[in-house]
C-alpha cells in the first residue's frame, strides 16, 4: 500500500495539522497520486504564498512527483544516515571502534556542518580506492550511489535546512505506514481484496485527519448517501 502525508507546520517549524492518504497497491500509483494532488491543490487554493517542501526516501517515482508539486526537496536523514554503518562495517571490519568513531562522525557531520555530504562522498571514493580492489565494497558502493543520486538540488543539505528551520525526517509518514496499514491490515491470518482494502484506507485517513471525519458527514447530511435498490 501507499501512504502519505501533507503536513502544516508553523514558521518555527513546529508541525500544526496533518493530513493523511493512502491508497491500496497498483502499477504506476495514479490513484494514490490522485489524492495528493487533490489535498495539495487544496492547500495551495488556501495558502498560495506559503513554502511547500518534498520529504521523501530515496524512491525515485518519490521525487519525480514532489519535484513538480513543491519548491523544496529533502531526502529523510534517517534514510541516509542509514547507508553509514554497512559502509563502515567493509571499511573498517572488526575494528570497533574506529567503526563506530566513523560512522558517528559523518552522523554529526552531516547534520550540522554544511557542504558535508559532498565531503563524505569524497571520503568514501578515497576509503574505497584504497582498499586496492578494482571495485570497492558492495555497501560503500551503495552508500555512494545514494548519495551521488540525492545531493543533486540540495536534498542533502541537512545544516542550511534544519537552520531555515524546514523538517528534514520523514518520521510522520513512517508512523503513517504503521497506524494506517500495519495495525489494520497486517493482523495474524488477514487476507483482503482490494475494495476492501481501499474501503478501510479511506476510514482511516477520515478518522487520522482531524477534523475530516466530522466534514465527512456533514457533506452526508447536505448531499444524502446514494444507497443502490
Amino acid at each position: 500500500a501507499m501512504v502519505g502525508t501533507l503536513g502544516f507546520c508553523n514558521a518555527a517549524g513546529q508541525r500544526l495539522h496533518t493530513v493523511y492518504a493512502a491508497a491500496t497497491p497498483e502499477y504506476g500509483k495514479l490513484t494514490f497520486f490522485g489524492r495528493l494532488d487533490r489535498e495539495v491543490d487544496r492547500a495551495k487554493a488556501a495558502w498560495p504564498g506559503a513554502r511547500y517542501v518534498g520529504l521523501a526516501d530515496g524512491a525515485k517515482d518519490n521525487w519525480t512527483y514532489l519535484d513538480a508539486v513543491t519548491e523544496v526537496q529533502v531526502v529523510d536523514f534517517y534514510h541516509v544516515t542509514q547507508y553509514l554503518w554497512p559502509a563502515a562495517g567493509a571499511l573498517f571490519g572488526p575494528r570497533g571502534g574506529e567503526l563506530v568513531a566513523w560512522a558517528e562522525g559523518w552522523r554529526h557531520r552531516l547534520r550540522h556542518e554544511p557542504g558535508a555530504s559532498a565531503a563524505l562522498i569524497a571520503d568514501l571514493e578515497a576509503r574505497g580506492a584504497a582498499t586496492g580492489k578494482p571495485r570497492p565494497p558492495e555497501a560503500v558502493e551503495k552508500a555512494l550511489t545514494c548519495l551521488r543520486d540525492q545531493i543533486k538540488g540540495g536534498r542533502l543539505n541537512y545544516a542550511e535546512l534544519a537552520a531555515a528551520n524546514i523538517p528534514i525526517g520523514s518520521g510522520v509518514t513512517e508512523a503513517a505506514c504503521k497506524v494506517l496499514v500495519k495495525q489494520r491490515l497486517c493482523g495474524s491470518g488477514m487476507r483482503w481484496k482490494e475494495r476492501g482494502a481501499a474501503a478501510v484506507l479511506s476510514v482511516r485517513c477520515l478518522t487520522y485527519t482531524t477534523g475530516r471525519w466530522a466534514q465527512f458527514w456533514s457533506r452526508i447530511d447536505r448531499s444524502g448517501f446514494p444507497v443502490a435498490a
